[in-house]
């Protein structure tokens, strides 16, 4: 995706939404001096900032993110399991300044004026907008879980926001005594990456019988069911079998508080204490989202689905994990993919036409070791009569597939992903 043109950027989105584009050498007011502000510099937001200047480089495009480098979620489980580095997941906004002509603010945005048009930071001065795109990706219900709080994800890892968590749930990982216990507390739907919590255990496996053969990994579910359940299952039976066990909290009973310190999962039904304890907590939008009203009370912020502008705040879009896109998922891939049908139907608002139809796609590989991996994917499509996406099509990786492509597929699509949304 180096390199890719205004022209074939038109071409891949497709339909009346590209045309009405391409067709407009002039825009009806006037482009130069439109402002656009994206906060979150992540998939979502990197990739809609760079896709606006690609269809229209005389609009004005600014990207609020607090950090100066970016460490993606997908390989982060690499990365627990000792396969690959920190350093692998890292990205700059680089490029995206010299390239393509996108501002970057290195700041945290902290509250939004939608009537003034304005966005509060907090250390530099408020920035104006025309058009705002909040990919604020997630925030953790802290109060969700008894004794489960930030504080305490600095003793038990969430590890669901990759960089320092990463490399402490690896850490302890690493310091396991001998023939030791790993537990891993998944949430319930809706979540970042919901095939994450079983590629993890897999992965830590892959370390753990390598280094550690006699330890233990029990995944405590919220969940009765999960993504790719029966080819996870599978390549555990096949990999590492008798070392991971999956538990539904249907059989066990809800997670009532955790012990911290002596990392002890107290349920309903029981006391479970672990070596190693990984506690992935409820999700919910970004504090930015939730602040200025965007979220409604399922605590994720409800979107028009054909052009992802907010339902509740107008001129104001929301894509990424924040927003509601069911049935997609939250992930990379589906940030990366709402960004662009974002970006069109923001540029046609500019020059004064109506979006067309969207269409969209998501593929999620899981690694169960370093030459074995697994996919779901699944192409969505607007429909005008519902007015929300629905599956068009869906697959998983078929139960006598060649799981050492599938790695190779997996590789590619990250190296893919990566220079589609930040080179």
């Amino acid at each position: 995706m180096n390199g890719f043109s205004r022209r074939n950027f038109i071409k891949f989105c497709g339909g009346a939404s590209a045309i009405s584009v391409y067709g407009c050498t002039t825009p009806k007011k006037g482009s130069s001096g439109v402002k656009v502000v994206v906060i979150g510099g992540g998939f979502g937001g990197a990739t809609l900032a760079k896709y606006i200047k690609l269809v229209d480089a005389t609009i004005h495009v600014t990207l609020v993110e607090r950090n100066s480098v970016f460490y993606t979620c997908p390989g982060s489980n690499n990365v627990i399991a000792g396969i690959s580095d920190i350093k692998s997941l890292s990205w700059n906004y680089d490029t995206l300044k010299r390239k393509y002509g996108v501002e970057v603010v290195r700041d945290e945005a902290i509250d939004i004026d939608p009537v003034q048009k304005t966005v509060r930071l907090k250390n530099s001065p408020a920035l104006k907008y025309d058009r705002l795109v909040v990919a604020s990706g997630i925030d953790f219900r802290w109060d969700a879980i008894e004794g489960y709080d930030q504080k305490a994800s600095t003793l038990v890892p969430h590890a669901w926001k990759a960089g320092e968590q990463t490399q402490l749930l690896r850490s302890q990982l690493e310091a396991m005594p001998a023939g030791g216990v790993v537990m891993i507390l998944a949430p319930a739907n809706p979540f970042r990456c919901p095939p994450g919590p079983y590629e993890r255990a897999s992965l830590m496996a892959y370390y753990l019988k390598n280094h550690n053969p006699r330890s233990k990994i029990i995944i405590l579910d919220a969940k009765t069911k999960f993504s790719k359940q029966a080819l996870f299952m599978k390549g555990w039976e096949d990999l590492y079998p008798g070392m991971i066990e999956w538990v539904s909290w249907a059989s066990e009973g809800d997670v009532e508080r955790i012990g911290v310190k002596s990392r002890t999962v107290f349920t309903e039904f029981g006391v479970h204490k672990a070596d190693v304890l990984n506690v992935i907590p409820p999700q919910k939008a970004g504090f930015i989202a939730e602040r200025v009203g965007l979220t409604d009370q399922s605590g994720w912020c409800p979107v028009d689905q054909n052009t992802f502008e907010s339902t509740l705040v107008p001129d104001i879009y929301v894509i990424g994990d924040a927003c509601i896109a069911t049935p997609m998922p939250k992930s990379g891939f589906s940030a990366n993919a709402q960004a662009k049908i974002c970006a069109l139907a923001i540029v046609n608002t500019i020059y004064g036409k109506s979006s067309g139809t969207a269409s969209l796609i998501n593929t999620c590989y899981s690694y169960l070791n370093p030459d074995y991996a697994i996919s779901v994917s699944a192409v969505y499509g607007y429909s005008s009569q519902d007015r929300k996406l629905t599956t068009r099509s869906s697959g998983v990786t078929p139960m006598d597939a060649n799981r050492s492509m599938e790695a190779k597929y997996a590789r590619g699509w990250y190296r893919n992903i990566m220079s589609d949304t930040f080179l």
